[in-house]
């Protein structure tokens, strides 16, 4: 990063403390570079100021930066339903939140992600979230994108990480599993009749989802 570009970092992301200790405390570990930036983190705080959300859904805890960021944003009310399979993760997230003083806002389910949406759905919760965030494993990107938008509220927005996946899906050479995932969500949301999106290019790409009415 050059000096222009840190400084303009330095006057556009205002970080509060408690989540540069999580972000801090994230990179250090092995697989720390799977957090989101700290410039998407403020971008969903804003996003959910912005669209007024009390209700919230992330697919993909990892260790509690982006559901903190989220959480903190949320009134006092609301709340954020959080699926997480790694128990290991699950506890260091948990334990952030409680530092934070969040840790009542957020309701962690240690499941399969699936499992849980589908859960969520046989409850009676479709159409009433405000907000939602998947940001987990890539192979299962399309399953989720279909349960979150059946549980979004009309007018609600989702955002999906990682669309960009660092330039793979732009290069027709690349075929792997994952990269052949988020290219053809790409494609499907591009042409989906459902929603109204727009891919903003933060951190590894992400694209805002709106659920139009039905």
């Amino acid at each position: 990063m050059g000096v222009n570009q840190a400084g303009s970092w330095r006057s556009s992301v205002s970080e509060p403390e408690i989540l540069a200790q999580v972000r801090l405390a994230t990179l250090s570990h092995p697989l720390g570079k799977m957090q989101i930036a700290p410039e998407q983190g403020q971008f969903l705080a804003f996003l959910v100021q912005l669209i007024g959300a009390t209700k919230a859904l992330e697919v993909g805890v990892f260790m509690g930066y982006s559901a903190l960021a989220v959480a903190l944003a949320l009134p006092p009310e609301g709340q954020l339903i959080a699926c997480e399979v790694n128990p290991e993760y699950a506890t260091i997230a948990q334990a952030h939140w409680q530092l934070a003083g969040v840790a009542n806002k957020i309701k962690l389910h240690l499941a399969p992600a699936l499992d849980t949406l589908e859960r969520l759905l046989t409850e009676g919760q479709a159409n009433s979230f405000d907000f939602a965030f998947i940001d987990a494993d890539k192979s299962n990107y399309d399953a989720y994108y279909e349960r979150a938008l059946a549980l979004l509220r009309p007018g609600g927005l989702l955002a999906i990480d990682n669309v960009l996946w660092a330039g793979r899906v732009a290069d027709p050479t690349v075929k792997d599993n994952r990269t052949q995932k988020i290219r053809a969500l790409n494609q499907k949301l591009h042409q989906d009749p459902r929603i109204s999106l727009s891919l903003v290019a933060i951190g590894d790409g992400l694209t805002l989802v709106m659920k139009e009415n039905s």
